[in-house]
């Protein structure tokens, strides 16, 4: 498990990228923690920096927008989903399970 940051530091409506290969992004949106691959399918864009709204996130470089519950594109130009991750609370800690690949990297 890859600790990220203290629950309480992380306000609704906001998200904070992780520095694993490839870099994860974790989501707070509507009282719900989500956890995606931080780069854009369509353009390397890093997800993080956009905007999120009704469980989506929206890329900041074309607008491509992706449901944080599935990874799923919402709309185009982007047609390929992200990888989504486990996202646990341990003692008021965020924590995020990475890809059976990425074991052992932060």
């Amino acid at each position: 498990m890859i600790p990220v940051c203290r629950f309480d530091d992380l306000p609704d409506g906001e998200a904070v990228r992780i520095e694993t290969e490839p870099p994860i992004a974790v989501f707070h949106s509507d009282g719900e923690l989500f956890a995606l691959d931080d780069t854009c399918t369509h353009q390397d864009a890093s997800l993080s920096d956009g905007w999120i709204e009704d469980c989506r996130v929206e890329c900041p470089l074309h607008a491509a927008s992706f449901d944080l519950r599935t990874g799923e594109p919402t709309c185009l130009p982007a047609r390929v989903p992200v990888r989504t991750h486990r996202v646990v609370v341990i003692d008021g800690v965020i924590h995020v399970e990475p890809p059976a690949e990425a074991e052992g990297v932060a």
